[in-house]
């Protein structure tokens, strides 16, 4: 692979932003105009993708898992995602703060303790609904779809751009990727550009549906913490008020516009500050009041069945990982449907927000080590997702089956007030539903501010430093996206045409392994390991 530098610094097209734009906004102009036809569309085409495709996410999963293991302990272990006198930018708390916020977002916070929740009502295992049993295998499947399967497909994408980038000067770009196998000329032509839109696309629908969602669920805490929608308003207020029932909008919007307008200031302004002054800060607060949630709810909630609920549940994940990794639903069943509406939903979205994901990491894990990216990328976030599920869904668990509160069914019938719910049954509480407000706003704001960076990397010919106006621009579409879809309720449907970029991108991971081992290969053969 050849000095790309020309890529970033000399070449002036901008084709790559502008038709990423022009297609993202002709999707939502679509949802907007014929929000029926286009949620059919969504559906039929998603429902289409995991039944003839589901086999495909789940092969492709397993083999990105695979792959993560065998670089950790095959021969290419000690070698660094750079040059050989390079050594990590960021200390090992704060590289870990900011991978995990831009991986994981609101859904650790979203399905916590809503997850094992809603198993416990409907296991796919067989297991008597409301028993004991049932308890369990939600604690099991919940482990399966937050282990290390999810992180192993954001490794795969980071690994080899991060080698390529610190090694080789490469541009941050998907499409780079492909340089060791199709060529340069092949990358700088309309095939690289597709890659490239199709990166862009993925990630400002994935990032704009999860703004929505994560305000969603800002609105619903608001409301149950504080009485939101039940305060008075006055002077300015009601004039406010009535321009929006005026204008045909509840209240209840004009809260969510308040908060994806104050979230996107927060996302905006830390990626225009960079990653050391800006997105690395909010996810170092991020982790510290994550953490200090979980041991406060370990604390006041049931310490002990907490304690035995993770040590079970890691022993029926590791148990039962070859078995869930390649289960499918040949003769039909209620496996089919928990298939669909979980598991290969979730492959398929882990898949899609691989780009973004895996590039923000590459851009952060200069100077380490093969061996040491994948304990940090894949083996640790797997056991920080393990023992935030044992905290939430045991405690929620141990309301429904020892105190006898029907908690399950609070969560079922509103999953967005799951977290908050289940505060209101143990000490502190109020506290907690506090610093749960603080912990989803840093949550999405450590994903959209990485998210922000990256889309302005990809839009900028791959510069690791891109330009701040981009970023604006960004910042300001992924809000206006996601109020316009908020009104017309096109969230949902833009989420799972977001989801049909998971095929394509499997293959192009695939790739990515290809790529990445062939390179290395080579350079060994070459004496430049």
């Amino acid at each position: 692979m050849t000095d790309n530098s020309n890529r970033i610094s000399g070449q002036k097209d901008n084709s790559v932003y502008l038709i990423s734009i022009a297609v993202t906004l002709a999707v939502v102009a679509w949802g907007y105009w014929a929000p029926e036809n286009f949620g059919a569309f969504a559906k039929a085409l998603f429902t289409g993708l995991t039944k003839y495709f589901g086999w495909g996410y789940l092969l492709t999963m397993n083999v990105f898992v695979l792959f993560c293991l065998f670089m950790a302990f095959g021969r290419f272990r000690h070698v660094r995602l750079g040059n050989p006198e390079d050594r990590p930018e960021y200390s090992n708390a704060s590289w870990f703060a900011m991978l995990f916020s831009a991986g994981m977002g609101v859904g650790l916070v979203f399905y916590g303790a809503a997850e094992p929740l809603i198993h416990f009502g409907n296991v796919p295992f067989g297991a008597e609904p409301g028993s004991i049993q049932a308890a369990r295998d939600a604690m099991q499947i919940s482990f399966f779809h937050w282990g290390l399967h999810p992180w192993a497909g954001y490794a795969v994408i980071a690994m080899p751009m991060a080698y390529y980038q610190f090694r080789r000067n490469s541009p941050g770009l998907i499409s780079s990727l492909f340089i060791p196998l199709v060529g340069q000329k092949a990358v700088d032509g309309a095939f690289g550009k597709i890659v490239d839109v199709l990166a862009i696309f993925a990630t400002l629908a994935g990032i704009t549906t999860s703004l929505g969602l994560g305000t969603l669920q800002l609105g619903s805490g608001l409301n149950e913490v504080m009485g939101l929608n039940e305060i008075p308003m006055s002077g300015v207020g009601n004039g406010i008020v009535g321009i929006m029932e005026y204008m045909g909008l509840s209240r209840t919007l004009m809260i969510q516009v308040g908060i994806i307008v104050i979230l996107a200031v927060l996302y905006t302004g830390s990626a225009v500050m960079g990653i050391d002054k800006g997105i690395k800060w909010v996810a170092n607060f991020n982790l510290l009041v994550c953490l200090g949630l979980m041991v406060t709810l370990f604390l006041v909630g049931p310490t002990l069945p907490i304690v035995d609920s993770l040590m079970t549940g890691i022993g029926d994940y590791v148990s039962g990982l070859i078995k869930e990794s390649f289960s499918m639903a040949p003769y039909g069943g209620a496996y089919e449907s928990h298939l669909q509406n979980w598991t290969l939903y979730y492959w398929a979205w882990w898949i899609a927000w691989a780009p973004f994901v895996g590039s923000f990491v590459a851009r952060i894990s200069r100077g380490r080590t093969i061996a040491e990216f994948v304990a940090g990328v894949l083996i640790v976030p797997a056991l920080g997702s393990f023992t935030w599920f044992a905290i939430f869904g045991t405690s929620g668990l141990h309301l429904q089956l020892v105190q006898g509160i029907d908690i399950a069914a609070q969560v079922t019938k509103d999953i967005s007030v799951g977290v908050f719910a289940l505060y209101q049954y143990y000490p502190l509480g109020f506290v907690m539903s506090i610093l749960m407000l603080v912990l989803i706003t840093t949550f999405f704001v450590t994903s959209a501010n990485s998210a922000t960076f990256v889309l302005s990397m990809y839009s900028n010919h791959g510069d690791l430093n891109p330009s701040k106006s981009k970023m604006g621009v960004w910042g300001v579409l992924m809000a206006a996206l996601a109020i316009v879809l908020l009104m017309t309720g096109g969230l949902q449907n833009l989420q799972t045409v977001s989801l049909t970029a998971a095929p394509p991108f499997a293959i192009i991971m695939v790739c990515a392994c290809i790529s990445l081992w062939r390179s290395l290969v080579k350079d060994e053969a070459e004496g430049k390991l």
